[in-house]
Parts: C-alpha cells; sequence; structure tokens
C-alpha cells in the first residue's frame, strides 16, 4: 500500500482535492485549521 499526504497553506482546498480524488469524508470548513485535531 502506498502512502501520500497533502501539503500546503491553510484554506488552500487540500480537503476538497482529497475528497474529490478519493471519494473521502474530511472535513472543509471555511474557517483555518478546521482539519486539526485539539
Amino acid at each position: 500500500m502506498e502512502k501520500f499526504g497533502f501539503v500546503g497553506l491553510p484554506n488552500a482546498g487540500k480537503s476538497s482535492l482529497y475528497n474529490a480524488l478519493a471519494g473521502g469524508g474530511a472535513l472543509a470548513a471555511p474557517y483555518a485549521f478546521a482539519t486539526t485535531d485539539p
């Protein structure tokens, strides 16, 4: 199994790209740091 990651600035569309390519359910919100764990 191959692993890869998306790296980029906040609000650059990384989660949206992941959801479009992999059909994933990553949270995508219009504010910074929505996808980081507390």
